[in-house]
């Protein structure tokens, strides 16, 4: 044999089985929820004082920073002053981007409903932005148990992650409805059995809530935060925007994995709040992105040719 064919061939050997290894080995994704805080029902007509325009620049600046692959946001907002929120971050990274405005589900009639947005030029709803293609959406109305002209809805949309599909779903649900909670849970099981789903939003309950505990209890629900952070209280409200220190103390803000059948589970290896830090205005005074932190989370899905087992999740962070 040739001395350039056996050299090609023990490279051949040498390389490839890592090059396997490597192949096999899922990548971590950095995920985030965030409440965006948007600017009023009237602010396609009055300037609402919440400095929606330079939040928005410090909210892009330090998503840049943190570069998650996966955004779910709340309070995402269309308007004659500010334009598509949601659009704009996501051209400004890159991404891709899904929105669905919760104001345009008021009455339940499409024709109806897009007249009475389009009259006070604002909107306002849950969104997706992601690094990776999103290939379907869907939308679900949620139930108004409690304020019947309050819409919520729950969106969902699958993203080709370079490992495979990633169901997540983006929620943003009144405060206590119990019943808008059961609802969501119920949606989102019946995308369980792939152990490649992702449940995130602004709940608008604590985590003792009665569903939350249940959830919590439930063996296919994992709080990524809680997980890695058991004895963190990890409040994500209410932040006065205004004021130089931290007054967030209640946390309302989650991601929750659903683990798949036995041997098909998601690992959770880290995660932590986000946008905690105030800005400034020109004039120096302080200025927080919006009255919630944000939930930044990396976690590692099993592949899905193939089952793989859990690891713990390190809980000896404090």
């Amino acid at each position: 044999m040739p001395l350039w064919l056996l050299y090609i061939a023990l490279t051949y050997l040498w390389t490839e089985p890592g090059a396997a290894r490597a192949q096999d080995q899922p990548a971590p994704l950095h995920v985030l929820t965030y409440n965006l805080l948007h600017d009023g029902g009237w602010s396609g007509f009055f300037e609402s004082g919440t400095h929606l325009e330079e939040r928005l620049v410090m909210t892009i600046q330090e998503l840049q920073r943190l570069q998650p692959d996966v955004i779910a946001l709340q309070e995402a907002s269309d308007s004659r002053k500010h334009g598509n929120v949601p659009q704009r971050i996501a051209d400004a990274l890159g991404y891709h981007m899904v929105f669905e405005p919760a104001t345009q589900h008021i009455s339940g009639i499409g024709l109806l409903d897009r007249l009475i947005t389009a009259a006070i030029g604002f909107k306002e709803g849950p969104a997706i932005v992601s690094r990776y293609p999103i290939v379907t959406s869907e939308v679900y109305d949620l139930p108004r148990c409690q304020r019947r002209l309050d819409p919520r809805i729950l969106l969902r949309a699958e993203i080709n992650a370079p490992d495979g599909p990633v169901q997540v779903f983006s929620a943003h649900t009144s405060k206590g409805d119990d019943c808008q909670l059961q609802r969501v849970g119920e949606l989102v099981r019946e995308h369980q059995g792939t152990g490649r789903t992702i449940l995130m939003g602004d709940l608008n309950t604590g985590e003792q809530s009665p569903v939350l505990t249940e959830w919590q209890k439930e063996p296919g629900f994992i709080d990524v935060f809680r997980a890695t952070n058991p004895g963190v209280a990890g409040g994500t409200v209410w932040q006065n925007i205004f004021v130089e220190w931290p007054t967030a103390d209640r946390r309302v803000d989650f991601i929750f994995l659903l683990a798949g059948p036995t041997g098909n589970s998601p690992v959770v290896h880290s995660s932590r709040l986000a946008f905690d830090q105030p800005g400034r205005l020109p004039n120096g005074d302080a200025l927080w992105s919006s009255d919630h932190r944000g939930v930044y989370a990396e976690i590692e899905f099993p592949p899905v040719d193939r089952p793989r087992l859990s690891r713990l999740p390190d809980t000896s962070a404090r």
